[in-house]
């Protein structure tokens, strides 16, 4: 809980520890207006994306300044998976890896497309992204 307070400036709601007193069994964040949950690891059934090789999963947030908590992030130890950058679909837009193998999208909403700008958008960044490939 203590990175996502560094890296995110997600607020600490509350902990509930098992009976050992070290061992997280609940913790309730808030990020922006947004609750989550974590709980530590409790083998075989409780397991962090790193222990069950990868995750299938991206937690995707809104911010206000998006460049600038991406670095903060990074800076507390995230590991960087996509830079940020503008996107087609009008968000600028960069994905993280947290320590424990959580996959984070982080952005800040910049344009609003029709749909047929919106898919021009897509077919020229797709484009550029297949150059090479068949």
């Amino acid at each position: 809980m203590d990175f996502y307070e560094k890296a995110f400036g997600a607020r600490d709601c509350g902990r509930h520890f098992m009976p050992d007193g070290k061992s997280l069994m609940h913790g309730l964040m808030k990020l922006g207006d947004s609750f989550f949950m974590l709980a530590g690891e409790f083998p075989p059934h409780c397991l962090s994306p790193k222990s069950r090789g990868g995750t299938s999963v991206t937690m995707s947030l809104y911010v206000e300044d998006v460049d600038t908590l991406f670095d903060r992030a990074a800076k507390a130890g995230c590991k960087v998976i996509m830079p940020v950058m503008d996107q087609f679909w009008g968000d600028r837009y960069g994905v993280l890896e947290d320590p424990f193998g959580h996959s984070w999208s982080v952005a800040t909403h910049k344009h609003d497309y029709t749909p047929e700008q919106m898919a021009a958008l897509a077919k020229e960044a797709f484009a550029k992204q297949s150059c090479g490939q068949s």
